[in-house]
């Protein structure tokens, strides 16, 4: 099935579809605000730490009984209202043939960047043959995690070309820009196969047992608006219009993207997640009506003493008060020194402030 193409619905088993998670996303009653965690399975955890030890992370990436095991930690320590499948951004890259690794200390490096558009003839299309690990570890996860949702996850477009265009990180993405300004045209033709594999990969999750997909726009931050409606948006939009057809829901987040929640919430996700820099009643102002939000906890709080992540944790409850639908979580992703005892502690605290 191509990214064109509508899917046939998909629901999950009652038990999950009525769990609090899926309820504020699709902005229904819940029993309390539901909580996960970006990196909620990762390197805070001592026994991630155990079962990665000597594996690569694409390896890692790579084995279904890995990936269950890694997924399901967090859900046992912390009795977060969601999983989130473990993965990388790269993995569908990986898949299609793209020579690149993951260089512990660096992130995604690309051995040959994508500069021209012999470049892009190499990107060809996902199918679910390239990632069966994908398949087989879902289908593994949906049965261990009962009512609980997962939640399937990819890049988004812009990332995804961002790490293609650089060769891996950056802080000034001075590649990718200088395509972007300087040969619209092959940019745009970047991100619209990008957007072709982001889907397909999202659709194999889905289609495997994943109760909602996020896609990440790590970097869409470093953009101006105006870029991000005329270089971008199509691209995130054409990822979220191919999985619509699935009912499940859809969320958008990026980092540092406060200017552009409201092009964010009109690529088409069914909930927007905000960073820690901008309060959830005025981001619910620049997405406007009709989204859940996501967030916003800045991470770096879970350092502090308990009293004080209570606190900050109630200004983001109070500035959600007035949603129509919050899913509580953290501006950005786990950091790997936080002591999982906070996490655990702030699941517990935000079930009990927030219990209906």
């Amino acid at each position: 099935m191509s990214a064109n193409e509508t899917p046939a619905s998909h629901q999950p088993p009652a038990a999950t579809r009525d769990s609090a998670f899926l309820r504020a996303c699709r902005r229904e009653p819940v029993p309390h605000t539901p909580v996960w965690f970006m990196r909620q399975a990762g390197r805070s955890l001592p026994e991630y730490r155990k079962v990665r030890e000597g594996i690569g992370m694409l390896d890692s990436c790579m084995r279904p009984d890995l990936v269950t095991e890694i997924t399901l930690q967090p859900v046992r320590r912390h009795g977060v209202d969601a999983a989130i499948y473990f993965s990388d951004i790269v993995v569908p890259l990986k898949a299609i043939g793209v020579d690149l690794d993951i260089k512990p200390g660096v992130g995604p490096v690309v051995e040959q960047p994508v500069r021209s558009r012999a470049d892009l003839a190499r990107l060809r299309d996902l199918t679910p043959e390239d990632v069966p690990y994908v398949t087989e570890a879902i289908g593994q996860l949906t049965s261990e995690l009962g009512p609980t949702p997962l939640i399937g996850f990819a890049g988004a477009p812009f990332t995804l070309a961002s790490y293609l265009v650089e060769g891996g990180p950056s802080r000034t993405y001075e590649n990718a820009k200088a395509m972007m300004y300087g040969d619209p045209e092959l940019w745009a033709d970047l991100l619209d196969r990008l957007a072709e594999i982001t889907a397909a990969f999202l659709k194999v999750q889905i289609e495997a047992g994943a109760s909602a997909v996020q896609l990440f726009d790590s970097w869409a931050g470093a953009l101006a608006p105006a870029d991000y409606r005329r270089s971008v948006l199509p691209a995130s939009a054409k990822v979220f219009e191919a999985v619509a057809g699935y009912g499940v829901p859809r969320i958008h987040f990026g980092v540092g993207t406060g200017e552009l929640l409201g092009l964010m919430g009109e690529a088409g996700a069914d909930v927007v997640g905000v960073d820690w820099r901008v309060p959830l009643d005025e981001a619910a102002r620049r997405v406007g009506p009709g989204k859940a939000l996501q967030g916003n906890l800045d991470p770096t709080v879970l350092f502090a003493p308990r009293e004080a992540v209570e606190a900050k944790t109630r200004e983001v409850l109070d500035s959600a008060a007035a949603l129509e639908g919050h899913v509580f979580n953290l501006g950005h992703g786990v950091m790997p020194a936080t002591d999982p005892d906070a996490l655990t502690r702030l699941v517990e605290y935000v079930h009990t402030r927030t219990a209906r």
